[in-house]
């Protein structure tokens, strides 16, 4: 039998996620004091300190805002997310909004509720008023996507399906997201022409830097007259004051985001909602599954996917001994690390190394037992931020 791994989980984790971390290889708590991996929602780890036992983290969800990845990047622990796993429950909550700006719904429900229902001209109130909130259908309007990730192919596609016209604009997009994109979506080439064609505008960018009120009055002067914006990515990638005065001027008939903020509460023409972008069972159980299984995997074999701060290396067991070495991204690390291994008399079975931005990553498979002094002499090469000797137990 091989280590047992404690695994701190803040917040409610999926049981179909935790069941992915057997009992006989990873116990998992809420308190543990030196835990070797952290499974996480929403806690901010931020206001905590990071036990120095801590080999990696797991966000069970897209965001890792509330982890601190940077220092974890320095220490050489990776941080996990699950791209993609609530990109269904985004999709379908992106189209509830649009039909609820197109339909004129909220204001329509608050028209109902305001009415007595021991009124017995209620029913004539009712065929009056409705007159007030005639919308129009999704079909033939047009819907700009901005972000053409996992969720916003989703989102084309469902659109398309709809009977909507789609252009979409990712000046970064991934291989992958451009085989998933359907063929029947307009590339534009910039964030104006978006603005220029669409009737509906959603959003589905991380906020970095570079996306940071990338939604301003610049950007909003150019949208069709009555347009509806749509936010289910980040509060910071638009800047509310600007998209107020945008629905002031009715240059925007709705603003609909999944963010609440005093700035925009009580806007009559602001659908705002409660962060609902993932609180979906099925999101929270698939978001779940997957970080555990990265997480297991890393921890048991040394596996990289989906790190945002590490680059995915993924090499399968030729040898029952393996090194998982992180270090910074700096000439000659490799060779440093094989004339150790050489040096002891260690023959390399297999190797992988690959890097992103300042980070790499090593993982290689030795034919027989490295010696304590061979492990400490590779953890003292300049730059080795962290290393890993993850032998395969017998009857494992």
């Amino acid at each position: 039998m091989g280590a047992l791994y404690r695994v701190l989980v803040l917040n409610n984790i999926a049981a179909k996620g935790l069941a992915r971390l057997p009992a006989e290889r990873f116990h998992c708590a809420k308190e543990l004091a030196e835990p070797d991996a952290i499974l996480v929602r929403s806690a901010d780890l931020h206001s905590m300190e990071i036990p120095h036992t801590v080999l990696a983290i797991g966000r069970a969800g897209s965001g890792t805002n509330n982890i601190p990845v940077a220092e974890m990047s320095r220490r050489g622990v990776p941080v996990f997310n699950a791209p993609g796993a609530n990109a269904n429950a985004v999709k379908e909550l992106v189209i509830a909004g649009m039909l609820m700006a197109a339909r004129n719904l909220p204001a329509a429900m608050r028209f109902v509720a305001s009415l007595d229902a021991l009124d017995p001209a209620m029913e004539e109130k009712i065929e009056a008023g409705k007159k007030h909130f005639a919308g129009y259908e999704l079909a033939g309007h047009t819907l700009g996507v901005v972000g053409l990730g996992k969720i916003g192919c989703l989102v084309a596609d469902a659109a398309i399906r709809l009977g909507m016209q789609v252009i979409g604009f990712d000046p970064e997009i991934t291989v992958d997201a451009a085989w998933s994109l359907p063929s029947q979506v307009r590339r534009a080439s910039s964030l104006t022409e978006v603005m220029k064609s669409a009737h509906f505008v959603t959003l589905h960018v991380p906020l970095v830097e570079s996306t940071r009120q990338m939604i301003d009055a610049s950007v909003l002067a150019h949208a069709r007259q009555g347009a509806v914006l749509l936010n289910f990515s980040r509060a910071g990638v638009v800047a509310e004051h600007d998209v107020l005065a945008a629905l002031e001027a009715k240059k925007l008939a709705y603003y609909v985001c999944d963010f609440p903020a005093p700035a925009i509460h009580g806007h009559a023409q602001v659908i705002a909602l409660p962060h609902l972008g993932a609180s979906t069972r099925e999101a929270e159980e698939n978001c779940a599954i997957m970080v555990a299984e990265q997480l297991r995997d890393y921890l048991l074999d040394g596996n990289i996917v989906n790190a945002v701060n590490f680059p995915n290396v993924v090499m399968a067991r030729e040898s029952p001994y393996r090194l998982a070495i992180a270090n910074a991204n700096v000439p000659n690390m490799v060779g440093q690390i094989t004339a150790v291994l050489a040096a002891a008399g260690l023959n390399i079975h297999n190797m992988m190394n690959k890097s992103k931005k300042e980070l790499a990553y090593t993982l290689v498979d030795v034919d027989s037992p490295i010696p304590t002094e061979t492990l400490a002499a590779i953890e003292k090469i300049e730059g080795v931020l962290s290393m890993r000797y993850i032998p395969v137990a017998a009857g494992q």
